[in-house]
């Protein structure tokens, strides 16, 4: 009996920038006004002569993808879009922003790994523990709200990515704010590192800038 043969796929050659996500919305003048106060970029408004077509397009602070809803773009049910990831590299300061911007925002949560329960299920379960992750792993702290409709968006904390999935040489930070928690983190790890050598290190900025990458990278950290 033959075994099939395992294949190794090889990357594409041709850039595909995921850039857009449609969500269905009934009311799009309140939904318009939903994402303004959320403090996402108003990148068009656009409407057809006729009124048949209209499309709006948000991009949320630092993100490559924006979101789009409005008139004929889309034939799915109004709040049927659920699942909607925000990576962020401070989950509690991102909530208590949206708070303050009158949002009404889940506390942080996290998993303990069941998978089942009333919850509404997410990333690594269904039961919602209360507070952020006790090991603050990345991936493992939430928080959730919806737009008017009800389309689910959720907050999750990502600090270091799993190997391979960004390249290290080509390592971005989305934001001012993301490029400082982390030279933030940065700092601290360096801090332990001055403890473990019992020196000031005279060549702290090699050692940020190697810890930042490998970190956004996935890659084993600088001791």
């Amino acid at each position: 009996m033959s075994s099939k043969p395992v294949l190794t796929p090889s990357p594409a050659n041709v850039d595909m920038k995921f850039e857009i996500v449609v969500i269905p919305v009934s009311d799009i003048d309140r939904a318009k006004e939903f994402y303004l106060k959320l403090g996402w970029r108003l990148d068009a408004d656009y409407a057809a002569p006729d009124n048949f077509f209209r499309v709006i397009q948000f991009t949320p602070p630092g993100s490559g993808c924006s979101v789009i809803f409005g008139k004929g773009v889309t034939a799915s049910k109004p709040g049927s879009s659920q699942g909607l990831y925000l990576i962020v590299s401070d989950i509690e300061a991102a909530r208590k922003e949206l708070a303050e911007r009158g949002v009404d925002v889940s506390d942080v949560f996290h998993s303990d790994g069941v998978y089942t329960g009333s919850d509404e299920p997410y990333l690594f379960g269904q039961h919602r523990v209360s507070g952020p992750d006790p090991g603050n792993g990345s991936y493992r702290s939430f928080a959730s709200f919806r737009d008017p409709d009800g389309n689910g968006w959720l907050f999750q904390q990502i600090t270091a990515r799993l190997p391979g999935r960004i390249d290290s040489a080509a390592t971005t930070f989305a934001s001012v704010q993301d490029l400082a928690n982390a030279m933030r983190r940065a700092s601290a790890a360096h801090g332990e590192h001055e403890k473990r050598i019992s020196a000031a290190d005279p060549n702290w900025p090699d050692w940020y800038a190697e810890y930042m990458v490998r970190e956004q990278s996935g890659e084993k950290l600088p001791e």
